[in-house]
């Protein structure tokens, strides 16, 4: 892979867009589904502060909005900061979820690889979570 690889990580789930978009728009629920980015997460002076794997992080998601954009900012303790797309598309009686996850410059085909795990096991930790 190259350093310009993007995937669409996708996963559907059996709840409507708009339940789906309320819980995973919302930074406290992060540590329910997302492992691969918060075990815990807290306010702090105003912003959402998340303990990940890479140390704690400054996690700033878009404004409420009705089109299903969950895109959130990463602040990684180095400063860098990170866009992750995410969306909630409406599927009638399911949704579907897609991240998207692109490779930035330096990482690794096997850092890469376990971005790419992690975001996969995360969506289907919120597909367990939420299904009926």
């Amino acid at each position: 892979m190259d350093a310009s690889t993007t995937l669409h990580l996708n996963q559907t789930i059996a709840r409507t867009a708009d339940d789906v978009y309320a819980f995973v728009h919302h930074p406290a629920n992060l540590p329910k589904w997302a492992a691969g980015l918060s075990a815990g997460i807290r306010r702090d002076a105003g912003r959402w502060v998340a303990d990940s794997p890479v140390g704690e992080v400054d996690v700033e998601f878009a404004e409420d909005n009705p089109f299903g954009v969950c895109d959130h900012v990463v602040t990684l303790p180095d400063g860098t900061s990170v866009l992750n797309p995410l969306r909630v598309l409406d599927d009638g009686p399911r949704c579907d979820v897609v991240f998207t996850l692109r490779r930035r410059d330096g990482v690794t085909d096997e850092a890469f690889e376990a971005d790419r795990a992690a975001v996969v096991a995360d969506l289907e930790s919120l597909r367990r979570l939420l299904e009926p």
